[in-house]
């Protein structure tokens, strides 16, 4: 039996629900458990009674009363701490590995793997995939944060609730500093600026896709329901001409689909965005759209780059980087733009 705890709850889990977000922590938890502790109060968030089905936003603290082990001690001993892992899979993963300490793990994430299990997701993810990443501990590593499936890049896990709990309050508090890059439709114009529409949930993907994300100007934010404020800073590192362009992109803020939602919106979709722009989406550039065609892939040209934090053991600034994927280099081998020719950070200068 577990002590009393308290989480925070941090950004890559906002809206879940709360019965939701326990039981991808605590796997032993039943859908009865966790409405019997609502019932009796023994389970509050901020102080307050809640219902399983409430949902949760960052900086939130929820109160966790004592839980039940996930089986008998001698069982754990003997049953695997998670699901197996096939070879193949095994040497993906490590492979994966960028860098590594006694508290952090920091993957690149290839595309088309998601960061954790869902709707439609299937069963193979970074989570479901963390046996393969023990190297000694006992306890699998925990993710901090997420990418979506179709994004490759810097990943960090924790190889330690300690860890865990500070990573998360970093990204809650944004003291951490991401930078994607992306190959988008045309070239933005001025060629470095800051992107402020809002956010909601609801637009129509294909399929039915309700989880696609409608823009909202800044002006309406306020009285639309549901919409939350996002910010992204954006600098256009190189051009093929009118038709193309390579940007670094900064997510100020960490809404779901945020930063192609916002360069759709901008009029410069992502290549390969089928969700956000579509195989005949329109450009400000020579209107050849975002399909490039040829030598250059059909799969999402945005790849997190780098990621810049404070050590929570250490206290050292630390910045973790990462090559791009295999579709994307080929792309940048086809239009002759060149990764050591940027500077890691263009915004540094202006800020």
């Amino acid at each position: 039996m577990s002590a009393v705890q308290t989480i925070m709850v941090g950004d890559d889990d906002a809206e879940m629900r709360l019965d939701r977000w326990l039981k991808k922590r605590f796997p032993q938890l039943s859908q009865v458990a966790i409405e019997k502790m609502c019932r009796k109060g023994e389970l509050r968030v901020d102080g307050g009674r809640v219902k399983a089905a409430t949902r949760i936003a960052p900086g939130q603290e929820v109160r966790i009363p004592p839980l039940p082990d996930a089986q008998p001690a001698a069982e754990r001993s003997e049953r695997p701490l998670g699901p197996r892992v096939s070879n193949s899979d095994e040497q993906m993963i490590q492979s994966a590995v960028l860098w590594k300490d006694e508290h952090i793990i920091a993957l690149n994430k290839p595309p088309g793997l998601p960061s954790q299990g869902g709707s439609g997701l299937g069963g193979r993810h970074v989570d479901g995939l963390t046996t393969a990443l023990l190297f000694g501990f006992k306890e699998r590593p925990k993710l901090v944060h997420r990418l979506d499936k179709d994004t490759s890049g810097v990943l960090l896990l924790a190889r330690t609730d300690r860890v865990a709990r500070a990573l998360s309050e970093a990204f809650r508090s944004r003291t951490t500093r991401k930078i994607y890059w992306a190959a988008v439709a045309g070239v933005p114009h001025p060629r470095m600026g800051t992107i402020r529409y809002g956010l909601v949930k609801g637009g129509s993907g294909r399929g039915g896709d309700n989880e696609k994300m409608m823009a909202v100007h800044p002006r309406d934010i306020d009285k639309t329901e549901g919409a939350k404020r996002a910010t992204t800073d954006y600098a256009v590192l190189d051009a093929l001409a009118t038709r193309a362009s390579w940007c670094a992109l900064v997510p100020i803020t960490g809404r779901t689909h945020q930063l192609r939602a916002h360069m759709a919106e901008l009029g410069h979709p992502i290549v390969g965005d089928g969700k956000y722009g579509g195989s005949g989406q329109e450009n400000l550039g020579d209107g050849w759209g975002a399909q490039l065609g040829g030598e250059i892939s059909k799969k999402l040209h945005l790849h997190a780059r780098s990621i810049t934090f404070d050590h929570p053991i250490t206290k050292k600034r630390m910045t973790i980087t990462a090559p791009l994927p295999e579709h994307m280099g080929r792309t940048w081998k086809s239009v002759g733009w060149h990764e050591n020719d940027v500077p890691d950070d263009p915004f540094a200068e202006v800020e």
